[in-house]
């Protein structure tokens, strides 16, 4: 077993993760011969492996649990803070992020999943298995641990590099490690999958690593080792940041695998002739051609409630509408033509206006990602209006006041003040009646798809000077998105590109990290819209209400932030591990 030292934590924070799965603990005499018992293991290490579904920890208690999908987008400018909310990450999202760390935590149970990796990895070519079954669960192992370091340096940079299960009485310096560089994290996840992805390409069971999983993992972590080069800089004696100077060499390297996974044979989901349908159903449709990697889900798992918490009111312990996009997040959907989203907020408050009127001509991604007033849903609409000009002039604002039977609130809105922005996440929701069976959902979660690729790809190959492949690549994802082809392209294009593409898939908080962008792009307010219905028109009066979270605990991310914290409880678990900088 894993030390305190090691970890960081107390022994009973990694016994109390052990000992959730029993194939979690495999002792010497376990017979590696027998391949039921080594896939049940590898198995055990995948379902820890929490992180695929949004990046939720799993560490904490029931509902921070379950809710940990909603964290990532939430602390992100995609979306604003939410009357009912189970996890409550705005205090990080509001400057709160300190020393004692509690954001995206992935420190413990990686490195109890790692070390049962190593051992996989160890003693598993020692059995009389067959070769080739033999070489496949080791890469899939290799894989997984690679996986795990990613999540792990993309949090706090450099970590302890551990390629060995350790005995207990391994030497100190084994047992209370130092932080291996940034750099050196980046180059062994990189590394592990040049050596293992050919002898993946027999892997074709759904679900388990694969080639193409492995070429997406490495173009994924080659891209931002790449960013944090060209826009980060190198702290405590190189433990953190990578050298400028070797911003191409990643970039080349993603480039490299998002150009291989196109040989795979993965393709853009383009099978529905209406845009929007088509793009919802890249998430609905399960095993389509752009699916690379995903956590499979089904109505029996506990923990996957994506419907539950997101989909429109009236729902259940008034859930629903937990995750509630700004306005800005509207308007970054083009037009369909290719004109700018931005709508004249000035312009709008004026008259009375029909959903036609204030959204027809948007690009089909915004109707596929978004709901908002009108949004059809299950055999009726999405009702958003608050407040209500009665026929006879009047605002009604009231939630009992009616005019001629026309309530002032819309069905959306059954607890108190619970208003919204306005929008809410179409994206992954199912309308089908068995959505909701016992409040769990049946999608399931993308870790890696091919829409992604490409825009890696668009952006790796802008960094290296490619600029019409950049173009081309982000025409593609276009063309299939149903908007005006772009005839140029540039950076702040391709960064506009993934955030409307990728939306709410978990990208957006760490693209504005390793772009070091995130001091001013995730500090800044964002606003709501509020529909008001004219009962004579049946159009709605619009109102703009900036500073949706609030002026006194606005958004607010800091330099320090672009690392979090290792903390004080692992510090002085083990005195060798570094802290990171500003905590």
């Amino acid at each position: 077993m894993l030390t305190a030292g090691l970890l960081g934590c107390l022994p009973s924070c990694v016994d109390s993760v052990l000992d959730k799965k029993p194939l979690d603990i495999i002792s010497d005499d376990i017979v590696w011969d027998d391949p039921n018992l080594v896939d049940a293991y590898l198995a055990s290490q995948y379902a820890n492996t929490n992180i695929f579904e949004l990046e939720r920890s799993g560490d904490g208690e029931y509902w921070d649990n379950v809710g940990g999908i909603l964290n990532i987008g939430l602390i992100s400018d995609e979306s604003g803070n939410t009357a009912w909310s189970v996890t409550n990450p705005f205090r990080y999202k509001t400057g709160g992020l300190n020393i004692s760390g509690g954001l995206l935590e992935w420190w413990e149970r990686p490195y109890a999943i790692i070390r049962n990796l190593n051992v996989l990895i160890e003693k598993l070519p020692e059995s009389s298995g067959e070769p080739d079954f033999i070489a496949s669960r080791v890469s899939e192992a290799r894989f997984l641990r690679a996986f795990n370091y990613f999540a792990m340096v993309k949090r706090y940079g450099g970590v302890p590099l551990m390629t060995k299960a350790l005995p207990l009485d391994a030497p100190r310096e084994e047992l209370y490690p130092t932080r291996n560089s940034e750099q050196e994290i980046y180059d062994f996840v990189i590394s592990e999958v040049d050596a293992i992805e050919e002898a993946l390409k027999g892997t074709t069971e759904f679900g388990r690593s694969t080639q193409g999983a492995a070429l997406a993992l490495k173009c994924r972590a080659a891209l931002y080792a790449g960013s944090i080069a060209r826009f980060g800089t190198v702290q405590l004696n190189g433990l953190l940041g990578i050298p400028q100077a070797q911003a191409s060499t990643y970039y080349q390297k993603a480039y490299d695998a998002a150009k291989k996974i196109g040989e795979c044979g993965y393709a853009l989901y383009n099978a529905d002739e209406d845009k929007a349908v088509n793009f919802r159903n890249i998430f609905l449709k399960k095993r389509n051609s752009e699916i690379i990697f995903v956590e499979q889900h089904d109505y029996n798992q506990n923990v996957w409630r994506w419907g539950f918490f997101n989909c429109p009111k009236p729902h259940g312990y008034d859930a629903g509408m937990s995750t509630v996009p700004y306005l800005e997040m509207a308007e970054e959907f083009e037009y369909a033509d290719g004109r700018p989203g931005t709508l004249d907020r000035n312009a709008i408050q004026q008259g009375l206006w029909s959903m036609e009127e204030l959204w027809g001509g948007k690009e089909p991604r915004f109707f596929a990602t978004l709901y908002t007033n009108e949004t059809p849903w299950k055999g009726g609409y999405v009702d958003f209006h608050h407040g209500l000009i009665g026929g006879d002039g009047v605002l009604y604002e009231d939630k009992q006041q009616a005019w001629n039977g026309t309530p002032a609130w819309g069905n959306q809105y059954t607890g108190e003040n619970n208003f919204g922005t306005g929008f809410g996440v179409l994206k992954l929701l199912e309308e089908s009646s068995t959505e909701n069976i016992d409040e769990r959902s049946g999608t399931d979660c993308i870790v890696f798809r091919y829409g992604e690729v490409l825009l890696n790809l668009a952006e790796a190959a802008f960094e290296l000077d490619r600029i019409g492949e950049a173009l081309e690549a982000v025409n593609q994802i276009r063309d299939r998105a149903g908007v005006a082809r772009r005839t140029s392209i540039d950076r702040d294009a391709i960064r506009h590109e993934r955030k409307v593409e990728l939306a709410y898939e978990g990208h957006r908080y760490w693209d504005v990290r390793r772009w070091r962008i995130a001091v001013s792009e995730l500090s800044k307010p964002g606003s709501a819209l509020r529909y008001i219905l004219d009962y004579n028109t049946r159009k709605y009066k619009l109102q703009v209400l900036p500073d949706y979270d609030g002026t006194t605990t606005p958004p607010r991310f800091y330099e320090q932030n672009y690392y979090l914290p290792i903390t004080l409880t692992r510090t002085g678990a083990n005195p060798n591990l570094v802290e990171n900088p500003g905590y």
